[in-house]
């Protein structure tokens, strides 16, 4: 499977999806992606390899010993990772083709915030609101 980021500058493949999508929902992801929750699978290192645009990525340690890779031109997260680790971890939300498996979790929800959270009143639309 192919995944890029937003302006297409870096591209990456990965064989499979070594572990699970999950939904995390802690601080530092919700505020690295600046969205409620980040959706991750962590894929062996022997089956990730950047395509193209390697150079264009800058890392943030975002806490000690984790990297954050983003593309230095649009700011898309691509990846995580801890070096000790065998694993990277996929932001499955940058993949250009369906990974073949559904999130099987939500963690970290301790981190919530209350403003973010739906509710039974929130409308759901395929596309924009009628009348827009």
């Amino acid at each position: 499977m192919k995944g890029s980021c937003l302006c297409g500058a870096v591209e990456y493949q990965v064989d499979q999806l070594d572990m699970p999508i999950v939904h995390c929902h802690c601080r530092t992801c919700r505020k690295a992606h600046a969205a409620v929750y980040s959706s991750n699978a962590g894929v062996n290192r022997e089956h990730f390899r950047w395509l193209k645009g390697e150079e264009k990525l800058t890392a943030f340690e975002s806490s000690p010993g984790k990297l954050r890779h983003f593309c230095s031109v649009c700011g898309s997260q691509l990846v995580a990772e801890r070096l000790a680790q065998p694993h990277v971890i996929v932001r499955v939300a940058t993949l250009d083709e369906d990974p073949g498996s559904k999130p099987t979790m939500h963690i970290w929800c301790s981190h919530d915030v209350q403003w973010l959270q739906d509710d039974k009143d929130v409308t759901f639309y395929q596309e924009w609101q009628p009348g827009r």
